[in-house]
């Protein structure tokens, strides 16, 4: 349920991207949109999602899985009118202080190009506090196991940025001022969808600011590493913007386009998978031991259907990110260069792709150990080497080499991907001492790379058969060739998951239809 909402949800951002590329693209004003877009996000990244599926799922599940709903109700009151304090005093400070960040966050761009982006942040701000009261709403939801209207409901925030700026009609800034008008509108309809499922699952919903109850008191102790850990990744964040900014016209929107299609398997594959299973290992009872081998299991079997979705993809993107980004972006100002340009930043994100999407089902399952503060260690160990890394990777290398400043961008995120992977083991590390070792196991992953690479053949010689079908024709000729081989020889070498996935293939054809 949470990957079929995440991937239609997904499919509507990726269409809202191509509205975008056909106005804007990769000019002044897509740059001046994704930085915009960046600098209110802080607050929906701060308060919104990642920390309260940290702090307050795992105590709003626990309480529920104990029997004591009442309890539970008066928590998710408390955690509302908190949240509704805390951001609507950051909506304010934020309309108010968009000129001081938009120039420490976009000190490469041109005066004219700053101010533009800096009316942007005023726009975006609030829409970015209703997405926060959003994700409350999902944190209700998904502990109710009610997972699909949580992860379809930004479909309705998509929709409304698209059709906004194709009601306006206009290139550059006007396309990309009705897109931040559009933002706004579209996450008050994201939180509106989901409020009328979420009020009869609380029955008494009215807000308070009750911080008596231990249930508060919890959510309260765990908010403050889980924000701490989900801030010092925002800086990253910010460091990149801040770099790419310094890079040239084009490096910031090449840099968000990327950052699209690498958050789609994150999401599909990493977020689905975390976000099922936190309410499942928070609710986890016994002793010890007992719950240590209930979250070993599902952990094992978490990360092996990561890895089987994610790997093909990750081969995918260093092989074909650039028929990938022509397909989805190849249109209007967006041109051919942009999207070579495009598959460049975006092999970098293949690097860390596989540590990304397990690394999160790691980090669930501190939470749901109700353990915020490994992760925000972890955390902020990856982003001073991002940030080291990234600055010598995008920077100094293309001037050592006389490379145009531009190519940097994709140092950026090969170098996150690379810090990733030490996040990654280091979270392991940490939680085999918790609970025992496990994880995927490296022949299940050599027997996965050996599919992918096989089915990245498949795909090359679609690509010669397709050569000259247009974009759209071509990707269709190299990812279906390249997704079949793959599967057929992931079931061929027994790959658990894929032989799941064909045993419930034939149930269904000996089933036949109803």
């Amino acid at each position: 349920m949470v990957a079929s909402g995440i991937f239609l949800s997904r499919i509507f951002g990726l269409v809202r991207q191509r509205v975008l590329a056909h106005f804007l693209g990769l000019g002044d004003a897509a740059d001046a949109f994704t930085t915009a877009f960046r600098i209110p996000n802080l607050l929906q990244n701060l308060l919104g999602e990642g920390v309260l599926s940290a702090s307050f799922i795992p105590v709003y599940a626990r309480l529920r899985a104990e029997g004591q709903d009442r309890e539970a109700t008066e928590v998710a009151r408390a955690v509302f009118g908190l949240l509704a304090l805390t951001v609507s005093a950051i909506v304010l400070g934020g309309v108010l202080a968009a000129g001081p960040l938009t120039r420490v966050l976009a000190i490469g761009f041109p005066e004219a190009k700053r101010e533009f982006t800096e009316q942007l942040v005023r726009i975006l701000f609030p829409g970015a506090g209703l997405l926060v009261f959003s994700a409350w709403c999902l944190g209700v939801l998904n502990s109710h196991r009610r997972f699909l209207l949580s992860y379809t409901a930004p479909i309705a925030w998509n929709l409304a940025i698209i059709l906004a700026v194709l009601w306006r009609g206009a290139p550059d800034r006007q396309a990309a001022t009705a897109a931040a008008l559009g933002s706004v509108l579209g996450s008050a309809l994201q939180f509106g969808v989901q409020l009328p499922v979420v009020l009869p699952l609380l029955r008494s919903w009215w807000p308070t600011l009750d911080t008596r109850l231990p249930g508060v008191h919890t959510v309260l102790r765990n908010f403050g590493p889980a924000l701490l850990g989900r801030g010092v990744v925002q800086i990253s964040v910010f460091v990149d913007t801040i770099l790419a900014s310094l890079l040239g016209t084009g490096a910031v929107a090449a840099l968000g386009n990327a950052q699209v299609l690498y958050t789609l398997p994150v999401s599909l594959f990493g977020m689905s998978v975390s976000a099922a299973e936190l309410p499942e290992m928070s609710s986890a009872t016994g002793d010890p031991e007992t719950v240590a081998a209930a979250l070993r299991h599902r952990l094992d079997r978490g990360l092996g259907q990561i890895a089987f979705f994610v790997i093909p993809t990750a081969a995918v993107f260093l092989a074909f990110g650039g028929v990938i980004a022509a397909a989805l972006f190849q249109t209007g100002r967006f041109s051919a260069a942009d999207s070579q340009y495009v598959w460049i930043v975006l092999a970098g994100s293949a690097v860390g792709l596989l540590a990304a999407t397990m690394g999160r089902l790691y980090a669930s399952t501190f939470y749901a150990l109700q353990d915020t503060r490994t992760p925000l260690r972890c955390a902020f160990i990856r982003v001073l080497l991002t940030t080291l890394l990234g600055y010598l990777a995008a920077v100094t290398l293309p001037a050592a080499f006389h490379l145009e400043p531009r190519w940097g961008a994709a140092g950026l995120t090969a170098s996150a991907g690379v810090a990733g992977w030490i996040e990654y083991m280091m979270l392991s590390r940490s939680l085999a001492q918790r609970i025992g070792p496990g994880g995927p196991g490296n022949g299940l992953l050599l027997r996965l790379w050996t599919a992918a690479i096989l089915g990245c053949a498949a795909g090359l010689a679609g690509r010669q058969l397709f050569h000259g079908f247009g974009p759209l024709g071509l990707a269709v000729g190299v990812l279906l060739p390249a997704g079949a081989v793959y599967f057929l020889i992931a079931a061929a070498l027994r790959v658990p998951t894929a032989l799941n996935l064909v045993q419930r293939l034939q149930r269904r054809a000996l089933r036949g239809p109803e």
